[in-house]
């Protein structure tokens, strides 16, 4: 039973993954950034470390994705004159441009996902995957 929730909790997150990625391909933005851009939106001059901190995302693996932003034209990273060690994120027009494309994908997965659900099954559905993910970072800590 519990492999089989992971297989399919994998499987769910592997094609999501795919689906954004093929939605903004065209935009110039690869995997995984469209969550960075969504999250760098909405919190302009976020330290990357916090960034880091946020999506649960290795501070190595943050550090790659933002350069390849960066010289993609969707963000701007700078240092922190309060702690020169820290990069401030913020996002350029370039992001603000795309974040409406972005979003759309957002969208359409989940309506292709949670198709066929009554509004009773996504309300449960959500209120699960928020206890999933509350469970799923209060065992992450105390790791």
């Amino acid at each position: 039973m519990e492999h089989l929730f992971m297989k399919h909790l994998g499987e769910v997150w592997r094609c999501a993954n795919l689906f954004r990625t093929a939605r903004c391909e065209a935009l110039g933005i690869g995997s995984y950034q469209d969550s960075y851009l969504l999250n760098i939106c909405a919190h302009p001059g976020i330290p990357q470390d916090r960034l880091a901190e946020l999506i649960y995302v290795h501070k190595s693996n943050v550090a790659r994705q933002l350069a390849s932003l960066e010289e993609k034209g969707f963000i701007t990273r700078t240092p922190d004159p309060q702690d020169r060690r820290s990069l401030l994120v913020f996002p350029t027009e370039k992001a603000a441009a795309a974040l409406p494309a972005v979003r759309a994908a957002h969208r359409a997965w989940n309506e292709r996902v949670l198709d066929g659900f009554s509004e009773e099954e996504r309300a449960a559905i959500g209120a699960f995957m928020e206890r999933l993910a509350r469970n799923a970072k209060q065992a992450y800590k105390e790791e």
